[in-house]
């Protein structure tokens, strides 16, 4: 089995208000540098995604991806690659836990595989780039408000450059 890399963080808001922007995929491009267009093909009975396309670009990874989404309970969400230009397997998750007044805690796990060689390490090394940009731009949306006006466009988030969500969440 792959190993996974996973990072936590704590933001300042209501685990129901991180979800919410967790879920909102059509403004992904507006907070996540990477994605630069979200489009949900599928939803489930609730109207949550269950398959979400992504156009990435993160410099000179550029990719069209789709992927599957589950949610477990209100305080989890988890996808699976479906299809990719670059990847052959990517799994994540957000899990997110009350973190006491009005704050949560934020884990994000990652486990992605790519089509062209590359070494453990450096792979590692890379889905912890993405988990930590992708966790400071949620934290830095969230605790924003989400107002018009305040949204953290691409290159202005820290550490804006191959994060994002995931997938690449």
């Amino acid at each position: 089995m792959a190993e996974h890399t996973s990072s936590s963080i704590t933001i300042e808001a209501a685990p129901a208000e991180v979800m919410g922007v967790i879920a909102d995929f059509a403004r992904y491009p507006d907070w996540t540098g990477e994605v630069k267009e979200a489009e949900v093909l599928a939803t489930d009975g609730r109207g949550r995604a269950e398959q979400v396309r992504l156009v990435m670009d993160a410099g000179a990874i550029k990719d069209d991806q789709t992927l599957a989404y589950t949610w477990t309970g209100e305080h989890e969400v988890s996808w699976t690659l479906v299809k990719s230009q670059m990847l052959r397997s990517l799994d994540g998750s957000y899990l997110l836990k009350p973190a006491g007044a009005g704050a949560t805690e934020v884990t994000y796990r990652l486990t992605v595989d790519v089509k062209i060689p590359m070494l453990g390490m450096i792979k590692r090394k890379a889905e912890k780039v993405i988990i930590d940009r992708a966790l400071a731009g949620l934290k830095k949306r969230v605790e924003a408000g989400g107002e018009p006006g305040t949204d953290t466009g691409p290159g202005t988030e820290p550490g804006t450059g191959s994060g994002g969500k995931p997938g690449a969440e």
